[in-house]
């Protein structure tokens, strides 16, 4: 699997320790007895190359963050500047302001020519420096500023919706023959991304969930029949609520979209939780926010300015439920509802994500000036790879219901594999 280069690279790099484009990644690793070994895809190896295609100290790099907020995004971006400016050389960095609005003069703030001093403590915080918002540019106008400012490399730091906008920009310069690179760094707090193993940002969720998880805990073990039901991240995917789940061991029920449940009947996910509340005087129940869609009467049609269906909200819903199940069963019970999201995605990350950040960065920057371009930097068996974008926006990963991290949830939580 190739990615795309802008041309010959004579540039001689300043740096050491460098990877051929000729070494790979495969996409399994596992072999299993008695069957041909299939190695799937073979990525490249991201990492700084001898030759480089852009001459760094004749470059102007550009960089955007778009999307919902994520613990790390201020590190990546600190981290792109420190590589790109004290790494090769690279003598202004631009940056584009609340989202891909910024790349359209009419509709966005200036850019700002990013400094040490700006960067120099964004990590230690939350949020974006650069400011965010979700929705599509018109491709040709952005085009057009990017040309006008000079930029000859953009760093695109978001999730689906941003690397689908990443790949209508390089699509959009390849068909006009200009040189641009286009790299995205991959972010979403969900861990959804296809071959990346772990996002940034995923371990500082975890770190906030259990924290909330532990005082919802609290809550529940403090009344009588405490009923404590804790909403986390996760669109279509419930990495956030099962790794969650696996590291406060204080949960009881978890619902994610990957494992549908019914409500109702002697097997479904109520009586089991009126067991457990009467047995033992409390339950600690986790859903992620894609769960139980399939339980509404209708389905979604609105979408975001990203172009995300907005699903419906499962948390007031499922209070309400529990609430009237109970009710009508003639148990008394007090619930109380957690909704902890914007609370979590605006924590600064913690060390294990600063360091991911910080490598992520780098990977994108060794592979913009070595002219690559309509790639996404992925992290694969413990390397870090290049990924063309249209392979990562194909589809998104999710938690596999008879792997290992579901299994642990089962022996954490106790309950059954399925609410049917």
């Amino acid at each position: 699997m190739n990615v795309t280069t802008l041309g010959e690279c004579r540039v001689r790099s300043p740096l050491s320790g460098f990877v051929s484009d000729e070494e790979r990644i495969p996409e399994f690793i596992r072999r299993r007895p008695g069957q041909p070994f299939d190695e799937g895809v073979l990525f490249e190896l991201a990492g700084p190359r001898e030759r480089l295609f852009f001459d760094p100290t004749k470059t102007r790099a550009g960089i955007v963050t778009c999307g919902g907020l994520c613990p790390g995004l201020n590190n990546v971006i600190r981290s792109l500047f420190l590589q790109l400016r004290y790494g090769y050389g690279v003598p202004e960095v631009l940056g584009f302001r609340m989202g891909y609005r910024g790349l359209d003069p009419h509709r966005g703030p200036e850019p700002f020519v990013l400094t040490h001093r700006m960067v120099d403590d964004i990590h230690q915080h939350g949020g974006t420096l650069l400011g965010t918002s979700r929705g599509p540019v018109d491709i040709g106008i952005a085009v057009e500023h990017l040309i006008r400012r000079g930029v000859d490399m953009l760093f695109c730091i978001g999730g689906d919706g941003t690397q689908r906008g990443a790949y209508a920009l390089y699509e959009a310069c390849r068909q006009r023959g200009h040189a641009l690179s286009v790299v995205g760094v991959p972010k979403t707090i969900d861990n959804d991304v296809r071959y990346v193993t772990r996002t940034f940002g995923y371990l500082t969720a975890l770190d906030e969930s259990r924290r909330v998880i532990d005082a919802a805990h609290t809550e529940a073990c403090s009344v009588q029949n405490g009923v404590a039901l804790v909403k986390l991240m996760g669109r279509h995917a419930g990495f956030i609520a099962a790794g969650a789940t696996v590291a406060s061991q204080d949960v009881n029920f978890t619902l994610i979209p990957e494992v549908p449940f019914a409500l109702g009947g002697p097997t479904g996910f109520l009586a089991a939780l009126k067991r457990r509340v009467l047995e033992r005087g409390h339950a600690v129940v986790v859903v992620a926010e894609g769960a139980g869609q399939d339980l509404f009467a209708e389905s979604p049609e609105a979408r975001d300015a990203s172009g995300n269906v907005r699903l419906r909200d499962i948390g007031p819903f499922l209070s309400e439920g529990i609430t009237t199940f109970f009710a009508n069963e003639r148990v008394p019970v007090t619930l109380r509802y957690f909704d902890p999201s914007y609370q979590i995605r605006s924590r600064p990350a913690n060390c294990e994500d600063a360091v991911m950040c910080d490598q992520f960065a780098r990977q994108a920057v060794h592979a913009a000036l070595a002219g690559k371009t309509g790639l996404v930097v992925g992290f694969l068996h413990g390397a870090f790879i290049h990924v063309p974008t249209d392979l990562i926006v194909s589809g998104v990963k999710q938690v596999e219901p008879d792997g290992p991290l579901w299994q642990a949830v089962l022996a954490t939580t106790g309950q059954p594999p399925r609410f049917e």
